[in-house]
């Protein structure tokens, strides 16, 4: 088994996990999970996050608004969110980004304008953030380059290899879920081979987007094993490395002392 496993995205506040949620978090490192971060996609998400992290030794928190739940914004909500990221084992701001794949989704307009306030936010508290890119690849790429004093990654990427490397460039991290493990994933695979593994982190996005063999259940920290052997397939190297310098590299980022 695997060990010394971070899972740098899982969103144990989701109602998927309400009636079990203590059982699938005191389970998690006796399967290899050293670190998990738990990213809000709202104000009362992050919040929960926050006690989250409270309760659980190994478990961070980052603070955010998601693109998709931003339609009630207002711009007294950073002051929120600022208390918040001053909360202990905060350690980023997120889950934050675009996302133009559903037309129910709030206005584009205003899903930039809320980014760009929670980057400002980033940058001011020195944090770094985890930018949701869901078929908004051009502004969201355009966005990041306004603010060359974040640091972030692109959680659950879903771009070209081009923009990995572009990303990287930036001085940006990127970041793979089970995905990788799907047959269909020629876009993510491409990406994860064009970028070297110092900058590549694993989640699982939990409880969405579960890996090959557990597809379509609810997806845990437990499975991100699955993710790192994919990773290590595709880079040719032993999986107890992989998971070695995925945590080191999650480590470094989010700022989490050994």
């Amino acid at each position: 088994m695997l060990r010394g496993l971070f899972d740098t995205h899982a969103h144990y506040d989701a109602r998927q996990f309400d009636s079990d949620r203590d059982q699938v978090l005191s389970a998690l490192p006796g399967q290899g999970v050293e670190l998990v971060v738990n990213p809000g996609c709202d104000l009362a998400s992050s919040r929960k996050a926050v006690a989250l992290a409270g309760r659980w030794p190994f478990v961070y928190a980052a603070v955010g608004v998601h693109p998709e739940d931003c339609a009630g914004w207002k711009d007294e909500d950073v002051e929120e969110l600022r208390a918040l990221a001053a909360k202990p084992k905060v350690v980023a701001v997120g889950e934050i980004g675009l996302d133009y794949y559903w037309p129910e989704n709030p206005p584009r307009e205003l899903q930039k304008r809320v980014l760009r306030a929670q980057l400002a936010l980033a940058v001011e508290l020195d944090l770094p953030v985890i930018v949701h890119d869901r078929e908004a690849h051009g502004d969201s790429l355009d966005i990041v380059r306004e603010f060359p004093g974040a640091r972030g990654v692109f959680h659950c990427f879903s771009g070209s290899a081009e923009m990995a490397k572009e990303l990287v460039g930036l001085g940006w991290m990127i970041s793979f879920t089970g995905v990788l493990t799907y047959k269909n994933a020629r876009k993510a695979v491409e990406a994860a081979q064009a970028v070297p593994l110092e900058r590549i982190m694993i989640e699982t996005d939990s409880p969405y987007m579960a890996p090959v063999p557990h597809r379509g259940e609810r997806n845990h920290s437990g499975y991100v094993a699955h993710i790192c052997e994919r990773l290590a397939e595709i880079k040719g190297i032993p999986p107890d490395q992989c998971s070695r310098v995925t945590l080191e590299n999650g480590r470094a980022f989010f700022r989490i002392r050994s």
